[in-house]
């Protein structure tokens, strides 16, 4: 494990207080916009920042309008995501004219990737500061060298070291998110994480329970662990380290957390040991995601996943045997450059046969710079839609199969705020992590609660207090 060492860390605090007393002399508190694309670590990142920057003096707001700094944590992932930062960022142009004080920066993975940046550099000019993912813990530096007008970029290529200690500005009202590990080493063949977020690193148990106990102090009653790929946890820390399944039965000995969810499981890594964990611990929530991506063995070697369909629906057999009642979830990928129709006929047998709760599935994105990239495709861009929208069809109706079973039951409810789609509801999430809107003061965020279900959705549930 590579740690940040203290003197690099008290050099960032050292920063963070010269712009504090910067920005305590000006009589209206500077406003900062932070915006994030992306997964859950980047939602962890920004977290982060938010940290930072409340300690150095800014007031976080919701609207770019007001705000004096703005900031987008980016995504590499999908091109799409891509597209919506530029978008973003070429509307701050003008903005930017009207208020020349307003600081504009970027960061995330997108800013990782030495030809996004350099796109940046010659076409986004108002763009006071781009940084990538390792440099997420010198934040305080480089926006001290922005606010003083120089142009920053901070972009170097790494492997990656752990910073322990900034402050996380988290939302009172939702779980909190903990990451345990940072980076992968499993280099599939379409993702861009392991070029943009280095190797796999490891926090430090102690570090882990610590900031577990922290938002248990906080009033948090779930969490969620987070990782490329959790179930490598501690392989990196040697003989000092635990293994996943180990870290989860300490967290689960922290009084005051009731849900433990953990992000993302590697089907090839997931162990025996894991399963029993899960079975075991009543805290431990009864929701696996275990991303299979294709159901052709043949596109699964193409994209390095190091393991089989057999292999695979194997694994769902061990959990269901533990665990009959678990809430399974997937990532799906269509249009791999490999990928036949013939291939997607196995991937939509698969989703029947596994009956998954929920499927994320996207068409795929290339990524310059992996190996997918300069794979030839087999099939036309409609061939792909068509594929996509029939394996959305079948999943939609196993997954509307899957709630309406749960109407007339009751489920314990993380309540976590106003309902998106009525306001005049409450949303929160059920142990397998459904959502569910009812009716209810808002006093109840952030407390597990009994909810009847009286009805269902395709993606979510409608249901009434206890």
């Amino acid at each position: 494990m590579k740690e940040v060492s203290r003197e690099r860390l008290l050099k960032q605090q050292d920063f963070i207080q010269k712009i504090k007393i910067e920005n305590d002399r000006i009589d209206t508190p500077l406003k900062a916009f932070v915006e994030t694309y992306g997964c859950a670590q980047n939602e962890n990142d920004s977290e982060r920042i938010r940290g930072m920057l409340i300690d150095m003096g800014y007031v976080l707001c919701e609207s770019i309008d007001s705000a004096d700094l703005v900031i987008y944590n980016t995504c590499a992932v999908r091109e799409n995501a891509e597209v919506k930062v530029f978008g973003k960022l070429g509307a701050l142009k003008n903005k930017k004219a009207a208020k020349p004080s307003l600081i504009i920066g970027v960061c995330g993975c997108m800013m990782q990737q030495e030809h996004i940046a350099e796109n940046v550099r010659k076409k986004y000019r108002h763009v006071d500061m781009v940084f990538g993912t390792h440099a997420l813990y010198k934040f305080p530096e480089i926006l001290d060298k922005a606010r003083r007008g120089t142009r920053v970029f901070s972009t170097e290529n790494s492997d990656g070291e752990i910073a322990e200690g900034i402050r996380i500005s988290r939302d009172n009202s939702k779980g909190a998110k903990i990451s345990v590990m940072y980076g992968c080493n499993n280099f599939c063949s379409y993702c861009i994480v392991p070029y943009v977020r280095g190797r796999e690193r490891s926090r430090s148990a102690e570090n882990i329970l610590a900031e577990v106990r922290d938002v248990s102090k906080n009033g948090y009653k779930e969490i969620t662990l987070l990782g490329q790929n959790v179930n490598s946890y501690g392989k990196d820390l040697g003989d000092a380290g635990i293994t996943f399944a180990q870290l989860l039965r300490e967290v689960c000995k922290v009084d005051g957390i009731e849900r433990i969810r953990f992000l993302t499981s590697h089907p090839k890594d997931i162990s025996d040991e894991l399963i029993e964990v899960m079975a075991t611990e009543p805290k431990i929530c009864k929701q696996l995601h275990l991303p299979v991506q294709s159901g052709s063995d043949e596109v699964l070697d193409k994209m390095n996943r190091k393991y089989t369909r057999g292999a695979y629906l194997d694994i769902v057999r061990r959990v269901r045997e533990r665990m009959p009642d678990i809430v399974l979830t997937t990532d799906i990928i269509v249009g791999f450059p490999t990928e036949t129709n013939e291939d997607v006929d196995k991937t939509i047998s698969l989703l029947e046969e596994v009956e998954f709760d929920m499927v994320y599935s996207f068409i795929y994105s290339k990524r310059q710079g992996t190996p997918a990239a300069t794979m030839p495709d087999c099939l036309t861009e409609e061939d792909k839609h068509r594929n996509f929208d029939r394996l959305t069809r079948v999943q939609n109706e196993i997954s509307r199969r899957k709630n309406e079973a749960m109407v007339g039951k009751s489920e314990r409810v993380l309540v976590e705020g106003v309902s998106r789609t009525n306001d005049q509801f409450l949303s929160g999430r059920t142990e397998g992590g459904k959502i569910v809107n009812f009716p209810g003061p808002e006093e109840m965020v952030g407390k597990i609660i009994d909810i009847k279900i009286t009805e269902c959705k395709t993606w979510s549930l409608t249901g009434e207090i206890i």
